[in-house]
C-alpha cells in the first residue's frame, strides 16, 4: 500500500491515539536524531555522495534535508539554478546524480533517513503529484518552500496572497500524505503598514495544513526572537535549522534581498560557538512542537571540521 494512502486510512485511528504521550516522546528524543540540510555540504555530495553520506554517519547525524533542483523540479527552478551553480562551484542535482532508490538505498545502508525536502514555489503548485511520488520512493514527510520570491512580497497584499497560497499548498499536499512547510528568512519581520508581515503567514494560514521550519539564525538576523515565535504560535513549528551566529547582528535593512543575506554570512558559525542560546531555543522548540532538528551551515568551508564540531555540541546539551 502506498504511503500517502496508509495515511489516509489510518486518520482515524491517529486522531483517537495518546497524543500527549506521544508529544512527551517528542520532546525526550528529539535530538537523539539531529538532522542535517544537505546545502551544508554539496561539493563533497558531489563529489561522491556515498562517501560523504558515510562521513555523516560516522559523526551521529540520522536525518538529512534534501534541497531542488529535482528531476521533477518547474523548469523555471532548473533553469534558476543553472544560472547560480557555476559560482556555487557544484551543479544542481537534489539526487546528486543517483536515482531516488539509489538514495534511499545510500541512506539506509548508514542510517539515515531522509525526512524532508526543499523546493521551489512553482515546483509546489505545479508539480505535487510528483512530489508525493517522490515522498513515497525516498520516505520524505515533509515539503519546504525555503524563500518566498522576491516579486510575491513587496507589499502587506502579496504576503496576504500568499498565506492563501500557502493553504492550497497545504491542502494539495495533504492530498498527497505530505506536510507542507514554510522555512522563514530574515524578511516579513519588520512592520510593514503597521503589520508584521510573518505574523499575516502565520495568523492566516490553517495549523492544519501550514507548518514551519524555523532558522534561528535568520530569524535573530531579522531582529526577532526564536523563543518567543515559537511561544506565540505552538505547533505551528515543526522543523528547525540549527546554525549560531559570532555576533548579535541584524541586517542593514529588511532582510529582503540576498545582498543583505550575504553580508551576515562571515557571521555564521559552528552551533555552540557564538553567541545565541541554542539550548533555550531548542528547549521552547521541543516544549511547542518541533520534532526535527537540522544543523544547517550554509555551503560552509571545511565541513568535515565544521559539521561534527555542530553535532558533537548538540549531542552533549
Amino acid at each position: 500500500m502506498k504511503r500517502r494512502n496508509f495515511l489516509k486510512n489510518t486518520t482515524a485511528l491517529v486522531a483517537c491515539s495518546a497524543i500527549p504521550n506521544y508529544k512527551a516522546f517528542a520532546q525526550s528524543k528529539a535530538l537523539n536524531s539531529i538532522g542535517i540540510q544537505l546545502f551544508s555540504l554539496p561539493k563533497l555530495l558531489e563529489n561522491d555522495f556515498t562517501a560523504a553520506i558515510q562521513m555523516l554517519a560516522q559523526m551521529g547525524y540520522k536525518e538529512v534535508e534534501l534541497y531542488g533542483p529535482f528531476p521533477y523540479s518547474a523548469t523555471s527552478a532548473k533553469e534558476g539554478w543553472k544560472m547560480i551553480t557555476p559560482n556555487l562551484g557544484f551543479s544542481g542535482s537534489g539526487y546528486f546524480g543517483h536515482t531516488p532508490k539509489e538514495v534511499k538505498s545510500i541512506l539506509k545502508e548508514n542510517g539515515i533517513q531522509a525526512t524532508s525536502i526543499h523546493t521551489d514555489l512553482d515546483t509546489l503548485q505545479t508539480r505535487m503529484e510528483q512530489l508525493g511520488e517522490a515522498g513515497d520512493e525516498i520516505g520524505f514527510n515533509y515539503i519546504g518552500l525555503p524563500a518566498i520570491p522576491p516579486e510575491k512580497r513587496k507589499t502587506l497584499d502579496d504576503y496576504k496572497m500568499i498565506a492563501e497560497a500557502f493553504n492550497k499548498i497545504g491542502e494539495q499536499a495533504k492530498e498527497v500524505g505530505l506536510k507542507f512547510a514554510y522555512h522563514n528568512h530574515g524578511y516579513g519581520l519588520h512592520e510593514m503598514d503597521g503589520h508584521v508581515p510573518m505574523n499575516i503567514i502565520l495568523d492566516q494560514t490553517d495549523p492544519d495544513l501550514v507548518f514551519f521550519e524555523m532558522d534561528i539564525f535568520w530569524t535573530t538576523a531579522g531582529g526577532a526572537d526564536p523563543v518567543s515565535y515559537l511561544e506565540a504560535y505552538p505547533d505551528r513549528y515543526h522543523l528547525m535549522h540549527l546554525k549560531d551566529m559570532k555576533e548579535k547582528v541584524q541586517f542593514s535593512g529588511d532582510g529582503g534581498d540576498p545582498g543583505q543575506w550575504i553580508q551576515l554570512f562571515p557571521y555564521m558559525t559552528t552551533a555552540g560557538d557564538g553567541v545565541l542560546d541554542i539550548p533555550s531555543i531548542i528547549s521552547a522548540g521541543k516544549k511547542m512542537g518541533v520534532t526535527h532538528f537540522y544543523v544547517e551551515q550554509d555551503m560552509v568551508a571545511q565541513p568535515e571540521m565544521a559539521l561534527k564540531r555542530s553535532i558533537d555540541y548538540l549531542k552533549a546539551i
